[in-house]
């Protein structure tokens, strides 16, 4: 019987020994797997294009010797050892992932933390204390102390010294805190006991002997026209000097009720011009009742907040305050009221027409006063007629007294005569009493538009010999129109 299959070659008795074509194709195969290396093994590249469906395979019976020559075929078909879409497609470029866009919201990534001093994380910055605990979310500037402000006591009255700022006591009863602006040779003949234009100063009374024999500032000079100085000055920052002629206007006083630490404190202020192109500011805040003053004039407004600082942070509870003038305890005492044609919103007219307008006294103390003088006049404004010798406004105003009109004078004049016709009207006032006295008032087509003051007081009985007592003074600014 014949073998169909040809005898194997190289069998070691056991099994049928491999053909020459499977030899050929073994030994290829071995030499294709001798050349791979680890080297060579990397990762696939990802797929790039949308994964296809794959066909189904289906498996077809194929005679093995047919299946070694088309095996043979493609390993030396294009003198390749492999297959060429067997071979192994480059490994994929690796490239940095992109950054994560901002945040919309501004809110930084929980995760990012600074690796450089310079990197911004987003984050607020950390707010600044100023010296007067006031948060600011803004750094100081170069040019502004950062110390804080200190604490200092005159007296028996603390208040705080912004930073920069330093205090100079110029006599007992007085101290001097200069600016940080004051030159360090301000003026020849200058010195700190004067303060301005440099600094504020403060001022603080211990006993009534201090107040008095002229003593300046008192709470009379807080209702006086010129109430900064008895003696006219010019305290112009970097040159200060005394004017040959005076000044040459003062605008109307403007006054105001601050609250202080939870005081009311009295404050005036004047603009003053001392000749053509030299104006100044005044400002004068003063504590009756316990004699403490703080002036500023001719201050530059760069260290107004200072000022303010200064004014705000006032403590008087450590201050023992001396026996009240007669003028003090009657501006406690008496309140004035005014109603009719000048009050607030009110406009007075200089075609001639008479405006009735009534003043309204009342004691709101427990003292009794036997005698008190009513007194209203006009004070200059804008609008005042000019004249070589004295300034003063025009028309006439009347009080009634008894129900006859009696004429009295409309301005201050030359004078002390507007405020001795009072006395006709004097009057007697208990403790809740009150009394009303009527005037009308009529002004002149010289008069000029603007705010005139008028002046309404209650003084002590005056003969023009005994020192004129004021014990309570109301500004009413009346509009004049034409």
């Amino acid at each position: 019987m014949t073998d169909k299959l040809p005898r194997r070659i190289g069998g070691d008795g056991d099994g049928p020994a491999e053909t020459p074509t499977e030899r050929l194709l073994r030994e290829a195969m071995t030499a294709r797997a001798s050349m791979v290396t680890a080297a060579d093994l990397r990762p696939a590249a990802p797929p790039k294009n949308r994964i296809r469906r794959l066909r189904p395979v289906y498996a077809v019976t194929v005679p093995l010797g047919l299946a070694a020559a088309m095996a043979l075929g493609v390993l030396t078909f294009h003198g390749e050892p492999v297959a060429q879409d067997q071979v192994p497609p480059p490994a994929a470029t690796l490239t940095a992932a992109p950054s994560p866009t901002p945040d919309p919201t501004g809110e930084p990534s929980p995760t990012a933390t600074p690796t450089d001093p310079g990197t911004s994380t987003g984050a607020a910055e950390p707010e600044v204390p100023l010296a007067d605990g006031i948060a600011s979310s803004a750094p100081p500037a170069s040019n502004t102390p950062t110390s804080a402000a200190s604490s200092y006591t005159f007296r028996g009255v603390k208040f705080k010294v912004p930073a920069g700022w330093k205090t100079v006591p110029v006599s007992t009863t007085r101290v001097c805190v200069l600016s940080p602006g004051t030159p360090t040779d301000p003026q020849q003949g200058w010195d700190a006991a004067r303060c301005e234009p440099y600094g504020v100063l403060v001022v603080v009374y211990n006993s009534p002997d201090e107040i008095g024999g002229g003593a300046w500032p008192t709470t009379d000079d807080l209702v006086a026209d010129s109430g900064w100085g008895h003696q006219p000055n010019c305290p112009i920052w970097g040159r200060p000097y005394f004017p040959e002629n005076g000044y040459s206007s003062i605008g109307t006083p403007v006054r105001t009720k601050p609250t202080v630490a939870g005081r009311t404190i009295d404050k005036t202020q004047w603009n003053v011009t001392c000749k053509p192109g030299d104006t100044f500011t005044a400002q004068l805040w003063g504590m009756g009742l316990d004699q403490v003053f703080v002036v500023a004039n001719g201050l530059k407004s760069d260290y107004q907040s200072g000022l303010t600082a200064i004014v705000n942070s006032l403590d008087v509870s450590g201050h023992k305050s001396p026996s009240l003038t007669p003028s003090d305890k009657g501006a406690k005492d008496i309140a004035i009221t005014v109603d009719g044609g000048i009050g607030a919103g009110q406009k007075v007219s200089t075609n001639g027409t008479p405006v009735t307008f009534t003043v309204t006294y009342r004691n709101t103390g427990l003292k009794t006063y036997d005698k008190l003088q009513p007194l209203v006049y006009t004070k200059e404004y804008t609008g005042t007629p000019p004249s070589e010798m004295v300034m003063i406004n025009k028309g006439k105003l009347e009080r009634q007294d008894a129900g006859v009109w009696k004429e009295i004078p409309l301005g201050m004049g030359g004078g002390m005569d507007y405020a001795m016709v009072g006395q006709q009207a004097q009057f007697s006032l208990a403790p809740g009493e009150s009394r009303t006295v009527t005037y009308r008032m009529s002004l002149d087509k010289l008069d000029g538009p603007g705010t005139m003051p008028v002046s309404v007081q209650a003084m002590l009985p005056y003969d023009g010999s005994a020192p004129l007592t004021s014990l309570k003074e109301v500004i009413v600014p009346v509009t004049v129109v034409k």
